[in-house]
């Protein structure tokens, strides 16, 4: 199957050939006929198999059917975070090259007047993340009244953030007749819940397993004391003479110590968080791409904004809270059918963390030891013992004081 078997027009599919699309992705052969038949669409793929184009495509399409010349908002994009609204801004400008289409782009920690600016000329597509939107709206800067189609990217992100009151303020102002799509890489009931108040008779579209990671990517696990893991980072980093690294922790604190420190092993890092300004995220992102960076550290802000087709390594220096965030981290590895490569490590007492993955994707993962790396057993057994030698003090304590140890009431 070719893009032009799916009734795009030529100026899309002269566009997507350009980028060096040659077939359709699963998901975009499932997705674009239903869209382009005005359905509600539920679409779940691993992070990698096009699930922009699967959205951006047939939107993009239904508008060239009916060009208006005030070009009020038909179509709206809302995404978790600045860094997606980017990516997802740059793909939808990409394939209306050949078009009239305008396209525009709001998120906030940059000026709104330089967005008001844009919409005011006239804009089909507005891709935006929520906060931003909502200035716009209380601003008046956005009317969102003649919009025909909606689409909710990476909405399983949207809740894990909190962002459900403000869904419920946007929906407020949306028509009641529209066309919505949601899309992600990873479905639970929270996403089922939400689609129930969204979409209308949706079709459900899950090219694999649900919640898997991408079979292309070779997952390692291994176990090494806390204290070490920087070394270890900077190890196969070096060892292995891996460029361009993306590496995730928890905290933006530990972003900016391990970044720090690894510039002082001789491996140049930089860091990017939600608490680094939208310049200076945009710049340590870029100088990564181009390679003047080989190790970014990143907190989950950017797990789902960052898209670098030849990523080949993914490091998870901690493993997240939200197992499901696992699959999105390592997933920005092996795009695109590329072949990718994501290592963990955890320490002795997180093990827990990797029974929460192997929940999730419904998978056994061996952790194994690095030689010369192996972890010290003492000190999990000292801590036991501390833990230990607490509870019983503790006991002690109650048993003079006659208080009896029981359940907790719930």
């Amino acid at each position: 199957m070719r893009f032009s078997s799916l009734f795009l027009d030529k100026s899309l599919t002269d566009a997507v050939e350009a980028l060096g699309y040659e077939r359709p992705t699963p998901v975009q052969a499932q997705a674009i006929p239903e869209i382009l038949e005005g359905k509600d669409v539920m679409a779940g793929a691993q992070t990698g198999t096009g699930k922009t184009a699967a959205f951006a495509l047939p939107i993009l399409q239904l508008l060239l059917k009916h060009t208006q010349s005030l070009r009020p908002i038909r179509a709206l994009v809302l995404t978790p975070t600045r860094e997606l609204a980017q990516q997802v801004f740059n793909s939808f400008v990409a394939y209306a090259e050949n078009t009239q289409l305008n396209v525009a782009v709001a998120y906030g920690g940059v000026s709104i007047n330089p967005q008001i600016a844009a919409i005011e000329q006239g804009v089909d597509v507005l891709v935006a993340t929520l906060g931003r939107l909502l200035d716009h709206i209380a601003k008046g800067s956005v009317d969102v009244s003649q919009l025909q189609v909606i689409v909710f990217d990476e909405a399983d992100r949207m809740l894990d953030m909190g962002f459900k009151d403000e869904i419920n303020r946007i929906l407020k102002r949306l028509p009641e007749q529209r066309q919505t799509l949601l899309f992600s890489a990873t479905f639970d009931d929270a996403i089922f819940r939400m689609s129930k108040t969204l979409l209308i008779n949706p079709v459900l579209i899950e090219v694999n397993e649900r919640n898997a990671a991408a079979t292309q990517i070779e997952q390692l696990f291994y176990t090494v004391d806390k204290d070490r893991k920087r070394e270890l980072t900077s190890f196969l980093i070096g060892s292995k003479n891996w460029q361009q690294v993306l590496i995730f922790t928890r905290t933006k604190q530990t972003a900016d110590a391990l970044a720090k420190e690894m510039c002082k092993d001789g491996i140049k890092t930089e860091s990017i968080h939600g608490d680094k300004s939208q310049g200076a995220r945009e710049r340590a992102l870029a100088e990564f791409k181009q390679g003047k960076v080989r190790a970014l550290v990143a907190t989950d802000v950017a797990a789902r904004g960052i898209d670098i087709i030849d990523l080949q390594y993914v490091i998870n220096y901690e493993l997240p809270f939200v197992a499901e965030d696992y699959i999105h981290r390592i997933g920005r590895t092996g795009r695109a059918g590329n072949t990718g490569l994501a290592v963990s490590l955890m320490s002795p007492n997180e093990k827990y963390l990797l029974d929460a993955v192997e929940k999730v994707l419904g998978a056994a993962l061996i952790s194994q030891w690095l030689p010369g790396y192996e972890p010290d057993l003492s000190k999990q057994n000292q801590a036991e013992k501390r833990s230990n030698t607490g509870k019983q003090r503790k006991q002690a304590r109650n048993k003079a004081l006659g208080i009896k140890m029981g359940r907790k009431r719930r």
